[in-house]
């Protein structure tokens, strides 16, 4: 039988706070002042604007391979400053051995669509 990692229980109220989107990817960059191999994404989520943010998926995607994929990113935590980049979104995904697997849509939703 295998230990159940612990998890601290939140509220649905906690969950309403926390603003996760899908919006599609429009301009990704090279980010060679990161201290790890990192892309600048830029994001449209649709009626929330276009924010940026500096993400550590260089390891499983090429620029090419994001430019007009819908990601999920989480758009109400402050801004980070980032080297000399300002990030403005979350971009989510799941650690690998092999490096980050950023959290996609399955069928295309509206950019600014949250989850439910």
């Amino acid at each position: 039988m295998s230990e159940q990692a612990a998890v601290e229980e939140i509220s649905w109220a906690d969950f309403q706070k926390v603003m996760i989107v899908a919006g599609t990817v429009t301009r990704v960059e090279p980010f060679p002042e990161a201290r790890k191999p990192a892309w600048k994404v830029w994001v449209d989520f649709g009626p929330y604007g276009e924010r940026k943010t500096s993400a550590q998926i260089a390891a499983l995607y090429t620029p090419e391979s994001l430019i007009g994929r819908q990601i999920v990113g989480i758009i109400n935590f402050p801004e980070k400053q980032i080297g000399p980049f300002r990030s403005q979104f979350l971009l989510t995904g799941f650690h690998t051995e092999q490096g980050v697997v950023i959290t996609t849509v399955e069928r295309p939703v509206p950019n600014g669509a949250r989850l439910s």
